[in-house]
């Protein structure tokens, strides 16, 4: 299966821990961004993508002329997709009840809704511009809208948030019947405004916090079936598990990324680069290589690893990396079941503990595959 990706990089204030190529102030450029997006597909090679995801950034931040535009334009570089899921981000600030209609009619199958927290007096402390009582006002709205599935973003382990606060969150998130959550634990990233402010993770709180969350999810029929993701029965994001199991995919949109022919390829951050690039018929291309030898082995591992279930290793996987597997599961990290090597339950806690072993600069010397 190939899956699309579409990324929309404009928001109105970047959040204080996002990593991600996100832009404040630059909607001006909308329009001609989305006429790259349909040109940059051109310089792609013919695909039928099976799923689609339009991320960011904000994509909400888009006006309803302007996500029209934008189905419309990708509709018309894959005319042969039917898209069987098609997932589309969101902030409440930036939703309203004309997008939500504009998202139904165009096919929209799940709505990825950012929450994070819903305390309001974390929220302006973490850069976001809305209160609990509008998301939940937009979440209602999307339901009357129509859109078949909701999803709901959330992070533990901010700066000043407690237990009691987390599992207030969890209840009111709970009440509304999402179909999916994506949980976060804090990360803090070099390039973002907590890095800068010196602010660290509490692992021991994270840990208690994700503990709770896993709890409170499961209780209320939500299966974690990846590290940070949880759904009711058939609404698994097929988009993201195709990641996870190393399918193909095409990522439109600055910093964008695609997995195909054996090459994974990153376009250019910065949007006027990448819309010079287009401009001229050029791909937008910052990175641009073959994956092979132990690297591309190794991320057969560190993907399927974060699927709760596991997934077959490869003969190759379990000859280049018998060594790392050994010292992983005398860690208790991992196990073998039923075939599928999969992480413990203290391997989801420490997963980049895990990962790492299957990652580049490796420790010993490439070994012949």
């Amino acid at each position: 299966m190939t899956g699309l990706y579409a990324h929309i990089p404009f928001c109105s204030v970047k959040c204080f821990y996002c990593d991600f190529a996100a832009y404040s102030g630059q909607s001006k450029l909308a329009d001609r961004y989305l006429a790259a997006l349909e040109a940059e597909a051109l310089l792609h090679p013919a695909a039928t993508p099976a799923t689609l995801y339009v991320g960011g950034g904000t994509p909400s931040e888009l006006t309803a002329p302007q996500i029209s535009d934008l189905f419309a334009r990708l509709r018309r570089a894959y005319p042969a997709s039917r898209f069987v899921e098609s997932t589309f981000e969101g902030n409440p600030e930036s939703l309203d009840e004309e997008k939500l209609a504009v998202l139904a009619k165009e096919g929209v199958t799940r709505l990825s809704i950012g929450l994070q927290t819903a305390d309001d007096a974390l929220l302006p402390a973490i850069g976001r511009r809305h209160t609990a009582a509008e998301f939940s006002d937009m979440f209602k709205a999307a339901r009357r809208a129509g859109i078949p599935a909701l999803s709901v973003d959330l992070m533990f382990g901010l700066p000043g948030q407690t237990v009691a606060s987390l599992r207030a969150t969890l209840e009111f998130v709970l009440a509304l019947a999402p179909e999916h959550v994506s949980l976060y634990g804090l990360q803090v990233e070099d390039r973002t405004l907590f890095a800068k402010r010196g602010v660290e993770e509490d692992s021991d709180l994270g840990r208690e916090m994700f503990e709770l969350s896993m709890r409170a999810l499961a209780a209320a029929g939500l299966e974690q079936y990846e590290i940070s993701n949880y759904a009711k029965p058939g609404h698994r994001s097929a988009h993201n598990i195709n990641y996870w199991m190393r399918g193909e995919y095409v990522g439109l949109g600055c910093s964008a990324a695609s997995f195909y022919g054996g090459r994974r390829r990153a376009n250019e951050e910065r949007i006027p680069k990448y819309l010079e690039a287009v401009e001229a018929g050029k791909p937008p291309l910052a990175e641009n290589e073959e994956m092979k030898g132990r690297e591309a082995i190794g991320e057969e591992a560190f993907l399927g690893l974060r699927l709760t279930e596991g997934f077959v290793p490869s003969d190759a996987l379990k000859s280049a990396f018998a060594g790392e597997w050994a010292v992983l599961k005398a860690r208790g990290l991992v196990e073998e079941n039923g075939g599928r090597w999969r992480l413990t339950t203290d391997g989801i806690f420490l997963a980049n503990d895990a990962f790492q072993e299957f990652v580049p600069p490796f420790d010993r010397e490439e070994a012949p595959v």
